[in-house]
């Protein structure tokens, strides 16, 4: 392999790369005068530019290694696709946000990018070193990014606590991946799974080394036990922030648990799927009975992604060969359609919060179909999505996930999904009920920048569509995970 060669299938990387520090020294030069704006437009020009390029090597160089440590397949562009789309949406929704809120806005962009860099070099990355530097790399980004509003308590202690227990997750991960290079030798996720299948004793420490790198990676996808942080995080951190990590920085989560899992860890199969159905379902009702109770909407969509986190891991307990219903498919299209849903509802937060001076308590919904009936119009159109009701992405992701698990015959887990369903859809109609017959106790229409609106509307359209035009979306999935699964899945 060439050097060109390897500039062409690490472009996107090195596209975001530049980008990065192309950001900064914008913002340095134009720091006076436009408050980042033209930051951020560099930044959103290199994402797009990124994304382009890897739909370029999607048709161009699939299922090729780079450097033996990162695989340049479908199944990792299709998320590095996704993950720059989102990243994208949430810099345009955060200039007139972050206007007058920090000094340091160039900065603020340039994390952003290089949050994306660092999940599109952990969702191709296929050697314990780079995937453990991808999750550092992205951690300490967004925990830079969680805390960037200077002098703000929430932001602050928001930070802190995602800090404490992103090092702590990521020892055990580290410790987790030690243990499996002592057992094998190697740190190359295929020749790991090859050792594995040895069993005897090591069958055993593998399974140890199982969880604790379960353990390491479900603190970035917000699995019960390891999901503490979230609530906090999402609640506290600048809302384009909690829209990021609720999205794009748990779609790379997801992206590794399910590369690691089916590759180094093929051999526990039986093992890993009880231990991930039981987490399932403990993720799936922790979050769904504890954003019943809160009466900040915000605070409800950082719970009601913890639940959202357990439907998606049920694609992965869910696993087969089927080539409708195989699990890993379902995975793909909820976490796909879940990032322009959960985005969407986050960022509509932004425009009640300048209302109300911060807030963003259930009574700030009241009526808000008679103050701003657009706004009213996208929230209900993101709840139902995120309730799982046609014609939606958020139904689609639902229809396959769950028909995987009962294809394989988990009917109890099947009908424990469903009774959370039915749970998650009681405060996610609250909200509409609030927006639609509650009398408003606050005077004024609600104002929508030019930018904000723009994202909104592409994600509104793009919750539609995949809903819509479900099996276009799903040729596009199958086809990513077809190659990855013959060429190692």
């Amino acid at each position: 392999m060439n050097v060109s060669d390897i500039i062409r299938l690490l472009s996107p990387e090195l596209i975001l790369l530049i980008t990065g520090f192309v950001v900064i020294g914008v913002d340095l030069a134009r720091r006076r005068e436009d408050e980042g704006r033209t930051a951020a437009a560099v930044a959103v020009v290199g994402l797009i530019l990124a994304a382009l390029a890897a739909i370029f090597l999607y048709f161009s160089s699939p299922n090729q290694i780079v450097f033996y440590t990162m695989a340049i397949d479908l199944y990792g562009l299709f998320f590095k696709v996704a993950a720059f789309i989102g990243v994208a949406l949430v810099i345009i929704a955060s200039v007139n946000y972050m206007a007058g809120r920090s000094k340091f806005l160039g900065e603020f962009y340039a994390l952003l990018v290089f949050a994306a860099l660092a999940i599109s070099v952990l969702v191709s990355a296929t050697n314990l070193i780079l995937i453990y530097i991808g999750i550092e790399f992205l951690s300490i980004t967004s925990y830079i990014l969680t805390g960037f509003l200077r002098g703000n308590e929430r932001s602050e202690e928001a930070a802190i606590k995602y800090f404490l227990y992103g090092a702590s997750a990521g020892a055990i991960l580290l410790f987790g991946m030690s243990l499996l290079f002592g057992l094998t030798g190697t740190t190359d996720l295929a020749a790991v799974g090859k050792a594995l299948e040895a069993g005897g004793d090591m069958h055993w420490l593998g399974l140890v080394a199982l969880v604790l790198v379960l353990a390491g990676l479900g603190y970035k996808a917000s699995l019960v036990p390891f999901h503490q942080w979230a609530p906090d995080t999402y609640d506290g951190a600048p809302t384009p922030i909690s829209a990021f990590l609720s999205t794009a920085s748990k779609a790379a989560g997801f992206a590794i648990v399910g590369r690691v899992f089916l590759v180094a860890f093929s051999d526990f199969h039986p093992e890993w799927t009880q231990v991930l159905a039981a987490i399932a379902v403990l993720t799936m009702f922790l979050g769904n009975l504890t954003a019943l109770k809160q009466k900040s909407v915000k605070r409800m969509l950082a719970y009601s992604s913890i639940g959202q986190a357990g439907y998606i891991l049920l694609g992965l307990v869910a696993v087969s060969n089927d080539p409708t219903f195989g699990g890993v498919n379902g995975l793909m299209i909820y976490l796909f359609g879940y990032i322009f849903t959960n985005v969407g509802a986050f960022l509509l937060l932004l425009p009640i919060e300048k209302k109300s001076g911060g807030s963003t308590d259930m009574e700030q919904f009241d009526g808000l179909a008679t103050r701003a009936p657009g706004l009213a119009l996208l929230m209900s159109l993101f709840l139902i999505s995120l309730a799982g009701i046609p014609p939606t992405a958020g139904f689609i992701g639902k229809f396959y996930v769950f028909a995987s698990v009962i294809n394989q015959r988990m009917i109890v887990l099947g009908a424990l999904a469903a009774v959370n369903t039915v749970i998650a859809a009681f405060y996610y109609l609250n909200v509409i009920r609030h927006m639609y017959f509650a009398e408003s106790a606050v005077e004024g229409g609600v104002t929508v920048g030019r930018g904000l609106m723009t994202v909104l509307a592409i994600n509104a359209i793009m919750v539609l569509a995949i809903g819509i035009f479900a099996q276009f979306f799903m040729t596009w999935v199958n086809s990513s995970l077809a190659l990855v699964t013959a060429s190692g899945f």
